[in-house]
């Protein structure tokens, strides 16, 4: 059974905020002392007023662990109202904290469904139809059958979105990242024309739109306003270099400033 999309996007009045804590343990990891504590900068962003947690645990483990899953996992038992993300490919170790999680009753609300191989740098493009449809629509049902939200990590092509539909996803979360290159040059409009389009594109199949990578604090309001129904972003990178200098609850503050500035320059459509 396909997990409810709560809010629908005509009611939904706020992007939410979903805080990626990987490169919090990122830094962690380069010493054995447990410091910085992944599980306290989740509490402190959520105690700030983030909406939600994300993480991505590669098999390698560079970043995000096992062990810090299911421990933010049981910490969001204490945040009935926010929401825990897992991200990663479905086809490496993504489906199987999606099972455990789930069996052993530990809030899992969203899997975003990432095709990166196991030694890559970090997450640069989304899935291509219909080349991956029939492969992800298993795994997007067995997602479902727990109850568990699935998005898929996708390009702006606006002729992408009945693909992923036609396998079965409750969303799709825009890579980002070629919208923050363009941010500062003259092609910025022409990058936010594409994430136009894609969103429309989305919207008309009932698909839910969400946002991410290397979206900040410079370029977030800007892109919200453009693009129509998105409900969720998820930042990282630049969130926890920003809470570097300073602190989580003034960064996830300033984060939601930019969120809200976007309602009021939303142009109309």
């Amino acid at each position: 059974m396909t997990p409810p999309d709560q809010t629908p996007p005509s009611v939904q009045s706020r992007t939410s905020l979903s805080v990626n804590v990987n490169k919090v343990a990122l830094l962690r990891n380069t010493r054995h002392l447990g410091i910085p504590d992944v599980v306290r900068a989740a509490r402190l962003c959520l105690e700030a007023g983030a909406h939600g947690i994300t993480v991505h645990p590669r098999p390698d483990e560079r970043h995000i662990r096992g062990d810090d899953v299911y421990e933010i996992a049981a910490m969001m038992k204490d945040w009935p109202d926010r929401e825990f993300n897992i991200e990663g490919n479905p086809f490496q170790n993504l489906m199987h904290f999606v099972h455990d999680l789930t069996a052993r009753g530990l809030p899992l609300h969203q899997c975003t469904f990432v095709p990166d191989s196991e030694d890559q740098f970090t997450s640069d493009h989304g899935w291509s139809f219909p080349e991956d449809t029939d492969r992800l629509r298993p795994l997007i049902e067995q997602a479902h059958d727990r109850g568990v939200r699935v998005s898929l990590f996708m390009d702006p092509v606006p002729g992408a979105m009945a693909g992923a539909k036609l396998a079965g996803a409750d969303r799709v979360e825009f890579y980002t990242e070629t919208y923050a290159r363009a941010f500062s040059g003259p092609e910025k409009t022409q990058a936010l024309g594409h994430f136009t389009r894609a969103a429309l594109a989305a919207a008309a199949l009932n698909l839910g739109i969400n946002a991410g990578h290397d979206l900040n604090r410079d370029n977030l309001t800007e892109f919200l306003a453009a693009v129509p129904g998105v409900r969720e972003v998820s930042i990282g990178h630049a969130l926890i270099a920003d809470a570097l200098e300073l602190g989580y609850s003034a960064t996830v503050k300033d984060y939601l400033r930019c969120i809200d500035e976007a309602s009021s320059l939303a142009r109309p459509r």
